[in-house]
């Protein structure tokens, strides 16, 4: 078979189908932000047809679909164009079940393998005259069959319990759990900067919000900009204070690492945390864990899981928002200053080090052909 069930082959069909997604995760989520916004809600009928309220329903039907679409992307990833229509449809079931995004990952997985395994091991089997229908109905057909039945037979009812377990397990936290949940995400949200480590929670954070819940998805994104905001304070601090931690390299890295940061670009911080990797992830992951516990204790929500700055306004509870993230900031920034040695002079200029060992140029004058 072209494609081996292994969890980094798995791990690869996810990303891609969310490379998909998340256009219309991104999308969906400012028409909503927009729509309430403006004083928007979902109609009931055409007669509550008002722009704003047209903006938050379109929104939300973006929203109604993710399982479809996280279920036919997955299934496309693993089989080509015969497992896209069989996904979709597993996502179907998914979004009836109530299992969600999670029911549409699986469900996109098993079409897309079932597709596979009917393509590589019917297919070579099928008369000659078959062979031009395989890819357009008897693949889809058959996936799509074989998958709605272990959907809906097998698996249909474990996934409305997991999936109503972990609704109810994330809502019914009472506030010192969310405080301890918020600081256990913000932790563990971006320990390699946008890395393979800090997929994982990011895909949760982004199933919770297909599913409605939007708390830990604020985290998400308020704690992808802690890291860069709290490196650009703690070299402002170490400038203030004259100690310096930074090398010329490093401050040039982070003026480039900010602005980033303002559009929740995490990997600007790579470069600076390389040159002293312990500290700085520590730092770093502390001012995330502080981010993420005031800001989902308090509440703050996001419908958008991209954004940067620019989306806390369409925020549950902004204010909080801001507070969580200059916090976040200042206990990175604090602490960097706090634990990072200070340099010594000739440390501190590594541009000029550089610059004088390109330019040096080879004597030659001492050699002679004889």
């Amino acid at each position: 078979m072209k494609g081996k069930f292994t969890l980094a082959e798995i791990k690869k069909h996810l990303l891609t189908a969310i490379s998909y997604l998340l256009p219309l995760i991104v999308a969906s989520g400012l028409l909503i932000a927009i729509g309430n916004l403006t004083g928007g809600a979902v109609m009931e009928s055409m007669d509550d047809l008002t722009l704003p309220s047209a903006l938050t329903s379109l929104g939300v039907f973006g929203m109604g679909i993710i399982p479809h679409f996280i279920g036919g992307f997955v299934a496309y990833s693993v089989a080509d164009r015969p497992g896209i229509a069989p996904g979709f449809l597993m996502g179907a079931i998914a979004n009836f079940l109530g299992a969600g995004f999670l029911g549409g990952i699986i469900g996109g997985l098993i079409a897309g393998y079932i597709a596979l395994a009917i393509e590589v091991y019917l297919g070579p089997h099928m008369p000659k005259w078959a062979q031009a229908l395989m890819p357009m109905l008897i693949v889809p057909t058959l996936a799509a069959m074989l998958g709605g039945f272990i959907m809906y037979f097998v698996l249909g009812t474990p996934l409305q319990m997991f999936t109503a377990a972990l609704t109810n397990f994330v809502t019914g936290l009472d506030q010192t759990q969310k405080v301890a949940y918020g600081f256990i995400l913000g932790f563990i949200q971006h320990l390699d900067y946008g890395g393979a480590i800090s997929k994982v929670p990011n895909l949760i954070c982004d199933g919770m919000m297909a599913d409605g819940i939007y708390g830990p998805e604020a985290v998400k994104v308020l704690g992808s900009m802690v890291p860069p905001f709290g490196v650009t304070i703690a070299l402002l601090i170490s400038k203030a204070i004259k100690k310096p931690i930074f090398k010329l390299s490093e401050e040039d890295n982070i003026k480039v690492a900010f602005p980033m940061g303002v559009c929740m670009i995490t990997e600007g911080v790579i470069p600076i945390a390389m040159n002293d990797f312990f500290r700085t992830v520590l730092c770093t992951a502390l001012g995330d864990a502080v981010c993420g516990a005031i800001a989902f204790s308090m509440g703050v929500e996001s419908m958008v899981p991209s954004g940067g700055v620019f989306v806390i306004p369409a925020m549950t509870n902004p204010l909080w928002a801001v507070i969580a993230l200059l916090a976040g900031s200042l206990v990175t920034g604090v602490l960097l200053v706090i634990i990072k040695r200070p340099l010594k002079p000739e440390e501190i200029d590594d541009l000029g080090l550089e610059e004088a060992e390109e330019e040096q140029e080879v004597d030659l004058s001492s050699f002679n052909l004889s």
